[in-house]
């Protein structure tokens, strides 16, 4: 049983993360998961479940790996920039398209709203984006690049990404309410394709982590979630999300940074 587990790693851990999550989550409903517990509890349910795997397979040396990424912040500094902006930046542009559509006049439509984030707030997106981060990131989209081609890894760890997302979602607790299903699942996979770029030129799990992190204050600060901008808004986000990540993956296609990575590994 070792042996498969050891062999197929990656698989088991796709296979089972939302499940886990899915018990964790119907702990909540049935009142075993008070909320304090539920908000963080989801994301380090998922990552405890890894480390224990990792913990079986490969001993304390694997999870080790797990948070090197985190380690690496000696990288060009445009790339912090890039993960700095580049959610805002296809939020603004989503939202200029709208007024141009629309005819509702830009200065309204482009305004932001930081003020709902308060400290506690931005805290726990950080803490989140850090799990996830390490999770999806530094381990399942790493892993699966080893086997196979990043693009096709990063839209696996996008589904299952979505899969995980989905019992929260119809929770509706910690979650932005009135997330269509297929937004979201599109809006994950343009999500997973961006961080396989970010991470395949970078090699840092510090600017995944600093992408994922201003992604989610965008989507708090600027008016393109479902309950401030609506379900179109944030449908049309997700589309210009995903088409843009494609675009990227296509002209800064990360194949040869992961081959590079597994020829140094070897």
């Amino acid at each position: 049983m070792r042996e498969f587990i050891r062999k197929y790693e990656i698989w088991v851990f796709l296979a089972l993360g939302p499940v886990v999550n899915v018990i964790f989550v119907y702990s909540r409903t049935i009142g075993l998961v008070p909320k304090y517990l539920y908000n963080n509890g989801r994301f380090c349910v998922l990552l405890f479940f890894l480390i224990c795997l990792v913990k079986y397979t490969r001993g304390n040396a694997g999870i080790k790996d797990i948070f090197k990424p985190m380690l690496n912040w000696r990288v060009s500094p445009k790339w912090y920039l890039f993960s700095l902006l580049f959610a805002f930046s296809v939020g603004a542009f989503t939202l200029l398209l709208k007024g141009l559509y629309s005819g509702v006049e830009l200065t309204s439509i482009l305004k932001t709203n930081f003020g709902v984030l308060n400290l506690r707030g931005v805290v726990a997106l950080f803490v989140w984006a850090f799990l996830g981060e390490v999770v999806w990131v530094s381990y399942c989209i790493r892993e699966l690049s080893k086997i196979i081609n990043p693009f096709y890894a990063s839209q696996i760890v996008g589904f299952v990404w979505t899969l995980w997302w989905i019992p929260i979602v119809i929770l509706g607790e910690g979650v932005l309410p009135g997330i269509p299903i297929l937004s979201l699942g599109i809006f994950m996979l343009g999500i997973a394709g961006m961080c396989t770029i970010v991470y395949g030129h970078s090699k840092s799990g510090i600017c995944v982590l600093i992408l994922q992190f201003t992604l989610n204050i965008t989507l708090n600060a600027l008016s393109i979630s479902p309950s401030t901008g609506g379900i179109a808004t944030f449908t049309a986000f997700s589309i210009v999300y995903y088409l843009t990540m494609l675009g990227f993956m296509y002209f800064m296609n990360p194949v040869k940074k992961f081959n590079l990575n597994r020829v140094q590994n070897i």
